[in-house]
């Protein structure tokens, strides 16, 4: 999953996240013993995911997760971490000083403060919101030709069944159920992978009406790691 010359990068960021992770309270103490498993290897499966020389987005990033784990994996991409908490890009910013990751730049704000302003070949995202919220605050990130690829859990189906009248009104193409490290995770990470059903279709006042109905939905902020 890590290249050797990578590898040390990936164990650094582990022991940040296992300290000051823990001391400013991104992560719960009881993950610390269980980062691997749980978190860094889960997030890192996802790399496969992923188009060589891709530019990335990882929204409601958090402490990194996926987004500086798949960073530390695929140097040949460019990752972009969005984060609206102060504290946890602080963090991120440390982090990527500490590591030398020159293709990571760290964003406070929410994913819809780029609405119309940037696009990206992958929007990725871990355990931020349900596919409803997600699809309105990810799309209009997702450049014509590219893929919103969402972690999910064994209710990934139930989602996408329960979205289906919003994604024809997104013009979505059908989403894609994927399991990803089969051979080396138990359980699999599940991965939500959703394009444009027409490239040439999609525009910017889709987008906007689409992202203001999500808005006045109750958000629910990305939980810390617990």
């Amino acid at each position: 999953m890590f290249a050797s010359d990578r590898l040390g990068l990936v164990e650094r960021y582990t022991q940040l996240l296992a300290t000051e992770g823990v001391v400013r309270g991104l992560i719960g103490p009881r993950e610390a013993p269980r980062l691997w498993d749980r978190h860094i290897l889960n997030s890192g499966v996802v790399a496969e995911a992923l188009p060589a020389g891709a530019s990335v987005c990882d929204i409601g990033t958090g402490a990194g997760l996926p987004g500086l784990v798949l960073a530390i994996a695929r140097p040949d991409v460019q990752m972009t971490l969005i984060e609206p908490l102060l504290r946890r890009t602080t963090f991120l910013e440390e982090v990527v000083a500490e590591l030398g990751l020159e293709n990571v730049t760290v964003v406070r704000g929410r994913a819809e403060d780029l609405h119309g302003e940037r696009t990206f070949d992958v929007v990725t995202s871990r355990a931020v919101a349900p596919l409803d919220r997600l699809l309105g605050w990810s799309m209009p990130l997702v450049a014509p030709d590219g893929a919103l690829v969402a972690m999910k859990g064994q209710s990934a189906v139930d989602e996408i069944a329960a979205v289906s009248e919003l994604l024809r009104t997104w013009r979505c193409a059908t989403p894609e159920v994927r399991t990803l490290g089969d051979e080396i995770l138990d359980p699999p990470t599940t991965v939500v992978r959703v394009e444009w059903s027409d490239p040439s279709s999609i525009g910017w006042p889709l987008a906007r009406v689409s992202s203001r109905r999500a808005e006045r939905r109750p958000r629910r902020s990305k939980r810390e790691v617990s």
